[in-house]
């Protein structure tokens, strides 16, 4: 194990120029200055700012995470997508709660997110499927998420089967491709300090729909 080690020490964090940050500047809503961060990283050159972590649990309480793409931040909330029948799908189903984690290394930022997630209707499933590419179509075809896969020709033959009908039937639907929207109770963003004096800034939603502001020790 020494050369994982070796290599592990040897790394260092945010080697380069890091944006400032003023707390007391930030907007009443967070939904603007993500907006703002999530551009700011795109323009700064992070690969796939829109790559995101989402922590579940399932009805027996134990957490669950995988990387996922953000599909929309608006009003309502922060949108992914996935078969209800997945096993995100499943744990959402039984514990409607959920976390989302945002890391844009580039700039030293993070962006935390928390809150309810309810599903958006049919149609919003459907218009978000087809906005994307026959690629993202033919996968939802091929379905089956998490479950157990015999082997990589059995993969290799419904990808195969699903690319030909993505390409032939490009207005078919996905009943089991769900729209979810992650309604925040809490937004947190950290803007970290080559002097470790991080800064992080917490939303947190109070009764009424406003949002009340607090720093966090790093």
């Amino acid at each position: 194990m020494t050369g994982f080690h070796d290599t592990l020490r040897s790394l260092r964090v945010w080697d380069t120029e890091l944006p400032a940050f003023a707390p007391d500047s930030a907007p009443a809503d967070p939904l603007p200055l993500f907006h703002e961060w999530f551009v700011a990283a795109a323009r700064a050159g992070q690969q796939e700012p829109h790559t995101m972590s989402l922590a579940t649990a399932g009805a027996d309480g134990r957490p669950d995470v995988r990387t996922l793409m953000l599909h929309d931040a608006d009003d309502r909330g922060w949108h992914f997508a996935s078969h209800a029948t997945s096993a995100k799908g499943r744990q959402l189903a039984a514990a409607p709660h959920a976390a989302l984690g945002f890391y844009w290394p580039v700039q030293g930022r993070q962006v935390r997110v928390r809150g309810q997630v309810v599903t958006g209707t049919p149609e919003e499933a459907y218009a978000d499927l087809h906005a994307r590419s026959t690629g993202a179509l033919a996968a939802a075809l091929v379905g089956r998420q998490s479950e157990v896969l015999a082997s990589v020709e059995e993969l290799e033959r419904a990808s195969a089967a699903a690319w030909e009908r993505a390409r032939a039937e490009p207005d078919t639907d996905v009943e089991t491709w769900t729209l979810y929207v992650l309604e925040p109770s809490e937004v947190e963003f950290f803007q970290g300090d080559d002097r470790r004096r991080h800064l992080r800034l917490r939303y947190r939603r109070v009764p009424g729909g406003g949002w009340e502001r607090e720093l966090l020790w790093p």
